[in-house]
């Protein structure tokens, strides 16, 4: 089972090709930073390799999945941070660039690796809570993931038999939090889970489980998953 993981050099993207690694898949995770690369394999078994892919650049992605070949199983972990608070404070440039940054990254990753993409295989793509939570201050965020959300049921129609789904998690405890401070961080955390019914944030972990049910579940494809420890509920 050959998998890509784009965007796996941290949190969610990390996490998954530990897993599915130790279930024996070929993983090739991509990312742009070296530094990050070098230090997420340094923590992945073998069969686990790294290519650097810059995913705001097409021709990049493109020559990296002509190189690679046959994908059984893409997972599109591309993320940003850009393009949250209140509307009326919102910098709209800031919103475009996260934009940049996660959308069209995934759209341009996904789109170029279709022609590698086993019939029989699978997408699952990384969104966020934001893109349905309709809460203040994410009216930005909310666009990006809600835009990839609203996609994912139309994609699994136009591509079947390839099943795409996406994983739409909560608060986890991930570097994308790195924008606050530690303190800010540490009582943002606290107060999420508090708030959740599964009286914690979540952990990488949790939503790398679920990619991997999404990967071995055949019958599964057109749905956004939501795994928030019951936040929004």
């Amino acid at each position: 089972m050959k998998v890509v993981i784009a965007g796996g050099t941290s949190g969610i993207g990390l996490a998954a090709a530990a897993l599915l690694a130790k279930e024996n898949a070929a993983v090739t995770i991509t990312g742009r930073n070296p530094q990050k690369m070098e230090e997420a394999l340094a923590t992945l078994p073998a069969n686990v390799k790294g290519q650097c892919v810059d995913a705001v650049n097409t021709d990049h992605i493109k020559a990296f999945m002509a190189a690679h070949g046959a994908i059984d199983h893409l997972v599109i972990a591309l993320s940003g941070a850009k393009g949250g608070g209140l509307f009326k404070e919102l910098d709209l440039a800031q919103l475009q660039a996260g934009f940049a940054e996660k959308f069209f990254p995934q759209l341009q990753t996904l789109q170029a690796a279709l022609p590698y993409l086993s019939a029989n295989g699978s997408v699952t793509l990384i969104t966020a809570v934001s893109g349905h939570a309709k809460a203040p201050g994410t009216s930005g965020l909310g666009a990006i993931n809600g835009g990839l959300e609203i996609m994912v049921p139309i994609l699994a129609k136009e591509l079947q038999p390839l099943r795409v789904n996406a994983v739409s998690p909560g608060v986890i405890d991930t570097p994308w939090w790195s924008f606050l401070p530690e303190e800010a961080r540490s009582a943002t955390f606290q107060q999420y889970a508090q708030a959740a019914p599964a009286g914690r944030i979540g952990k990488p972990e949790d939503i790398a489980t679920v990619i991997a049910q999404l990967i071995h579940n055949t019958f599964i494809t057109g749905q956004v998953i939501t795994v928030d420890g019951g936040l929004g509920l």
